[in-house]
């Protein structure tokens, strides 16, 4: 069972929201460290419509409960109008909350009350590597992702389909995000086979038979969903000659399968560079996020196809790596990071190559690393 994971994201000491993708395990993490708080499932359509016909019921049910307390409340994007009683139970009864959702569009687009700052904002990813004691095998990553029930089930292909499936009819369809759903499920099969790409919406919008302010507003809905990210481009300081449209991420390798229709395949040899891409940047992400770090992520390209997959300022510098879905290393891999360590200067960026091979190596001031080493330097707090 899910369960059994030891999750990396902390239990937090004031209210909070906890937004994830269905299925990351967010009522799995909830009922660890909330056992004993007051729940609210909106997921139940009884309950969720009997708190949107008078919001003030919540006031008025929590009344025997002491300042400190939890109260969760489940699918909070259900009953957007409950985060006013939220706000007062807050501020009156110092009442604390956990309000988990699985999209945030409702809120962010409906006016909805965001409490000004009393509640902060945590995320929950799929499994990553150190949740997993490293015990994990990167080709079925690859193939299946990295979601619980993916990772746990005897037959992840069947769950991710229905996965796929469920995201149309109850994200997309129940909650009215858009009026085409046949439209929508046409963008979304070319997105997911776009993944991790430069993202050309013109071309998307050709392919999918839809306006380009269309496929715009699609790829907010994507966005709001949680089910994606988008990596900007990075600019240097001085005027060169930059890619400055961005690439979209899919959350997780078995989703982005599914949704392109390849999920009862294996991974080409055309997917498994974006696929390898898509399961680092995604325990990158968690790890910046757990561990509150804050730091923007990029990717950088010259016009003249130089491209580096992911570039980040910490405090100390510049992190720069290089992903290749390859069983062996080539020094033609460090073009990208030749020039931008010319660039920036040779002594502010620390360099890193990542591929599918068995030994780590040193290649002319790049630390090239199977992608499990990578990722266990990662959590160890060695790269960022």
């Amino acid at each position: 069972m899910p369960g059994v994971f030891a999750r990396l994201l902390r239990r937090p000491r004031s209210s909070c929201f906890l937004f994830g993708p269905r299925g990351t395990g967010k009522s799995t993490w909830i009922g660890r460290h909330f056992a004993g708080a007051r729940l609210y499932d909106l997921l139940d359509t009884t309950e969720a419509l009997r708190l949107a016909r008078e919001p003030a019921t919540l006031f008025r049910e929590v009344e025997g409960l002491s300042a400190g307390d939890w109260v969760v409340i489940d699918e909070v994007q259900r009953v957007p109008e409950l985060l006013n009683e939220v706000h007062r139970l807050i501020e009156t009864r110092r009442l604390r909350f956990v309000l988990s959702g699985s999209s945030a569009r409702k809120l962010r687009r409906g006016g909805a009350n965001l409490l000004a700052g009393r509640a902060v904002v945590h995320h929950l990813f799929p499994l990553v590597s150190a949740e997993r004691s490293f015990q994990v095998n990167v080709d079925d990553a690859l193939r299946h992702g990295t979601l619980p029930l993916a990772v746990t089930g005897d037959d992840p292909a069947a769950y991710l389909s229905a996965y796929a499936e469920t995201y149309l009819q109850e994200e997309i369809r129940a909650e009215a995000l858009t009026r085409s759903v046949g439209s929508f499920s046409r963008f979304l099969e070319i997105a997911a086979r776009q993944n991790g790409q430069v993202t050309n919406v013109s071309a998307i919008s050709r392919d999918a038979a839809v306006s380009r302010s269309t496929v715009q507003n699609y790829f907010e809905i994507l966005i709001d969903t949680l089910i994606g990210n988008w990596l900007p481009a990075w600019k240097l300081k001085r005027a060169t000659k930059q890619v400055a449209h961005p690439k979209f991420y899919l959350f997780d390798c078995g989703v982005a399968r599914a949704l392109s229709g390849r999920i009862a395949y294996p991974p080409s040899s055309e997917e498994r560079g974006s696929l390898l891409e898509t399961l680092l940047l995604g325990e990158i992400r968690a790890y910046v996020a757990y561990e509150e770090l804050r730091y923007p992520l990029h990717y950088w390209r010259t016009h003249d196809g130089m491209e580096v997959d992911l570039l980040c300022e910490t405090g100390a510098g510049f992190v720069a790596v290089e992903m290749k879905a390859s069983a062996r290393w080539d020094a033609r891999y460090h073009r990208g990071l030749n020039r931008l360590r010319d660039e920036l200067g040779a002594g502010r960026v620390t360099c890193y190559g990542v591929y599918e091979g068995e030994r780590p190596a040193s290649w002319g001031g790049v630390q090239v690393l199977p992608a499990l080493d990578f990722l266990q330097r990662l959590w160890n707090g060695d790269v960022l």
